[in-house]
């Protein structure tokens, strides 16, 4: 028979097709099987008013054949078929599909149907890996059948063939082995079994194919040596109805954990989880985890954050990061719906409304969940939040703090007063009447905070300490600024506004006094440090070290970290207790005896640095001076 040509613009529009449109090669057995489903999807639909079908919805399947000697796949399915006039129309033109056609017919007679093939040109993706395509197709109600072929941009065939019934097989002559391409992997069972359950997992139909399977012989089954034989047996490989498609009061919590578990391989059960079903301007099912533990990658570029997006069961993306914002990207899960604008391919969305009404709704989904996990399950929610709690930390100081009322009553910090996690809403509902402010104070740990001497006045108020230990947690007072109508201090460097205006007269009067001493230190001290002044803070401690404004020392030693080029120093300033016997001793010694007052002004530096985590300039000179003293 003579060769016809295809009616688009053959050779360059097939070459594009095969060689752009798709990604991964392995996005062909997806195509095939789920033009497969659609073309069942239509005689299911025809058998509700056609008695003559005779198929029950249980009768039709998807089946897969390798024939890995001749290098054939065939997908084949009992669907509704093609007549030569059909395939002239649906496989000799590109970009003509027959489905996409049912569907607009359908809601012409306002009939929801559920048809993924739209754009016809998921069936030439099987040149990707085939040499030649044969196409096998009978008509339900027909008396004869075609066979369609073709080996690429060049052309096809069509002859009148025999074929017992109604449906299509696909036969593809996969190509020859090469040094850069290994197509005979798509011939073997288990490549066969793990593309399925990767991208066809939930079609509505079995997809079905022979495996071979091994048991103990029967002459052997009594004897300690078994002997062991190989057998066939047709395998449904995939799942069909997927957990999320299910009713929430039909399944088992044990089922969400065990479904989680297989589907994203955590030998853990997860901390929460997340079943939706909306429907309105955007319909879509969702079932989304919240893990127990990070991943080993999270805090890397390596990790993939994003959900497994499916349209109709079929699986879209494998990790589709728009629909979820970064400060919930240790989310895992599966969204489905049927009204995403997908491209040609079906690989990539095009970004429309209706992904980021997902996207939108399922952040207000996830919020509203971890809150109630933190109200109903403070234990389980503490778990959470050592593994993700800084993950949401950095959601709130990114882009420029846009996302601070979403996530800050997710916050936990330890509380010195508590000597536990509290929230920032517990915090301030635990404050006295009489405190103005949020109170924190920022170090490596909190037992070196508990230590703090700024810390003694506050505990003699009844004030509660947050502790920040973490690089992040600095960050988030000065984006949030205020939480309940309350400012943020910092016990280490903002006026706590816990002293009275008689108290703060006196400090000044002292401060007046003491002057001749004060000016000594700053003298002594030189460019070490920017100011010298006595302590409203201060109970039992003789001296502190506070940062100037706008740089506190743990910023200082963060810049130190990542950039130690740039040399950055918060300035120091030195606090003394004018109430301590150490004070009144250096006042003694700058009247009488210079050199041990110099002495005395470098020990207590040292001391401050000390208290403050802050390296000794030079250690060897502190010791030096401890050992002279005590002589």
């Amino acid at each position: 028979m003579a060769k016809k040509q295809f009616k688009a613009e053959s050779k360059r529009l097939l070459d594009l097709m095969i060689n752009s449109i798709y990604t991964h090669q392995e996005i062909f057995l997806r195509e095939i099987i789920s033009n497969a489903s659609d073309a069942i999807d239509k005689l299911a639909y025809l058998s509700l008013t056609d008695q003559n079908v005779g198929l029950d919805r249980g009768d039709f399947a998807i089946r897969i054949t390798a024939d890995e000697k001749n290098r054939m796949l065939t997908v084949s399915d009992n669907g509704i078929g093609m007549d030569r006039a059909e395939m002239e129309e649906n496989l000799g033109t590109i970009a003509k599909s027959g489905s996409l056609q049912f569907k607009k017919d359908m809601e012409e007679q306002k009939e929801d149907i559920d048809i993924i093939g739209q754009f016809g040109v998921g069936f030439y993706s099987a040149f990707m890996v085939a040499e030649a395509v044969t196409v096998i197709s009978r008509k339900y109600g027909a008396d004869e059948a075609w066979m369609w072929q073709s080996s690429g941009a060049e052309g096809y065939t069509m002859t009148a063939c025999e074929k017992d019934c109604a449906g299509t097989d696909i036969i593809m002559k996969l190509k020859a082995d090469t040094d850069d391409e290994q197509y005979s992997r798509f011939l073997q069972e288990y490549e066969l079994r793990r593309l399925v359950k990767k991208y066809s997992d939930y079609i509505r139909y079995p997809i079905q194919m022979d495996v071979t399977k091994q048991r103990v012989t029967e002459e052997s089954k009594d004897s300690e040596k078994p002997e062991y034989e190989s057998y066939t047996e047709n395998e449904t490989l995939n799942s069909m109805v997927p957990l999320w498609q299910r009713n929430k009061k039909d399944v088992t919590a044990e089922a969400y954990s065990q479904f989680y578990k297989d589907k994203f391989f955590d030998f853990e059960d997860p901390i929460a989880h997340l079943h939706l079903s909306v429907e309105g301007a955007v319909t879509y099912k969702a079932l989304l985890y919240v893990p127990a533990r990070a991943p080993y990658d999270f805090y890397t570029k390596e990790f993939k954050k994003g959900l497994q997006l499916y349209s109709s069961g079929v699986m879209i993306m494998e990790n589709c990061e728009d629909l979820l914002p970064e400060h919930f990207r240790f989310v895992r899960g599966v969204v489905d719906s049927q009204d995403l604008s997908l491209n040609i391919s079906r690989e990539l969305l095009q970004h429309d409304r209706q992904l980021k009404f997902i996207a939108g709704n399922l952040e207000k989904k996830i919020k509203a969940e971890l809150a109630k996990l933190m109200k109903d399950d403070r234990e389980k929610y503490e778990r959470f939040f050592g593994a993700f709690g800084r993950n949401l930390k950095y959601g709130i100081v990114a882009d420029y703090g846009a996302h601070k009322e979403l996530l800050q009553d997710l916050m936990l910090f330890w509380s010195s007063r508590e000597n536990k996690l509290v929230s920032l809403k517990e915090y301030t509902e635990a404050m006295g009447e009489e405190q103005k402010y949020i109170y924190f104070a920022v170090g490596e740990s909190r037992e070196r905070l508990a230590q703090l001497p700024q810390l003694e006045l506050l505990r003699e108020k009844g004030c509660d300490v947050l502790f920040f230990t973490e690089d992040v947690d600095e960050f988030i007072p000065q984006t949030l600024q205020k939480y309940a109508e309350k400012e943020f201090r910092n016990i280490a460097a903002d006026d706590l506004g816990l002293t009275s205006d008689e108290e703060k007269k006196a400090i000044e009067e002292k401060q007046e006094a003491a002057k001749p001493t004060l000016d000594f230190i700053k003298e002594t001290l030189g460019d070490k440090v920017k100011e010298v002044r006595l302590s409203a803070a201060l109970k039992s401690h003789p001296v502190c070290l506070a940062p100037e404004a706008g740089m506190s020392f743990e910023m200082e030693k963060y810049f130190q970290r990542m950039s130690p080029e740039m040399g950055v120093k918060a300035g120091r300033i030195l606090e003394l207790n004018a109430a301590h016997p150490v004070f009144a001793a250096l006042q003694l010694a700058v009247a009488q005896d210079k050199e041990k007052a110099e002495k005395y002004v470098r020990i207590l530096y040292a001391q401050a640095l000390l208290m403050a985590d802050l390296p000794l300039e030079n250690p060897t000179e502190y010791t030096d001076l401890i050992c002279g003293m005590m002589q």
